[in-house]
């Protein structure tokens, strides 16, 4: 067994490296992103023009098959949890070093309690961790519900980040670790799609506007109405 060990280990499929198998992972979820999203958007429009609802399930007024709708609604549920958990953490981590490091002696900051957990160890808490947390959650939570024009929020949101980070920085980046020339083919082609990029954001950036407008002249807190 021990003889035959190294020539089973020689006859592995060795893994992919890193960059290769991101790559790869990128190239799919972008494309079955854009996918689905061009299908709702295209098809929407083409049906429904400016009556497209923002919600397709339930945006016409019924709501059959419900099952289908609760499907939904739970990959909605899932999303926007991760989401929340991929930008929340950034500015916890932030503020709650900067604290730690304002105020090291504090026993509410920097005091770690331990807490048993059922078949899971041990689990350190934090008070100010806890308060902090909460709280942020509670805030964001009432400005989302003070902001009935979801959609147009949002799209707002997607269409400033949109050129920025999704086309600008990594085609600039590409562009310098290539170190492609000023003026030659590929530059200008990849010019070209930043520019184009750019002129698509602005205008949903614009209609995005156009619509925040018109929602606001019937606004009412805590209602929704996109």
């Amino acid at each position: 067994m021990l003889r035959s060990s190294p020539a089973l280990q020689n006859t592995l499929k060795s893994t992919p490296p890193e960059n290769v198998a991101m790559k790869k992972a990128t190239l799919i979820g972008i494309s079955v992103s854009t996918m689905f999203y061009m299908s709702c958007g295209l098809v929407g429009y083409a049906a429904f023009g400016n009556h497209a609802p923002g919600n397709f399930l339930t945006g016409f007024g019924f709501y059959e098959p419900f099952w289908l709708v609760d499907i939904a609604n739970v990959c909605i549920i899932v999303h926007l949890v991760g989401a929340y958990q991929v930008f929340c953490q950034p500015i916890f981590g932030f503020v709650e070093s900067w604290s730690s490091k304002r105020w090291p002696q504090s026993g509410f900051i920097a005091r770690e309690y331990p807490i048993a957990m059922p078949f899971g160890g041990t689990f350190n808490s934090n008070l100010f961790r806890f308060v902090w947390r909460t709280a942020y959650v509670i805030f964001t939570t009432i400005i989302a519900m003070l902001l009935p024009f979801f959609n147009d929020f949002l799209g707002l949101l997607g269409a400033s980040a949109f050129w920025p980070l999704t086309v600008y920085f990594p085609v600039e980046m590409y562009i310098s670790q290539a170190k492609i020339r000023k003026f030659s083919s590929t530059w200008i082609w990849l010019q070209l799609l930043s520019l184009s990029c750019l002129i698509i954001s602005l205008v949903a950036a614009a209609g995005s506007i156009q619509g925040l407008i018109k929602a606001v002249q019937t606004y009412e807190p805590f209602q929704s109405i996109s």
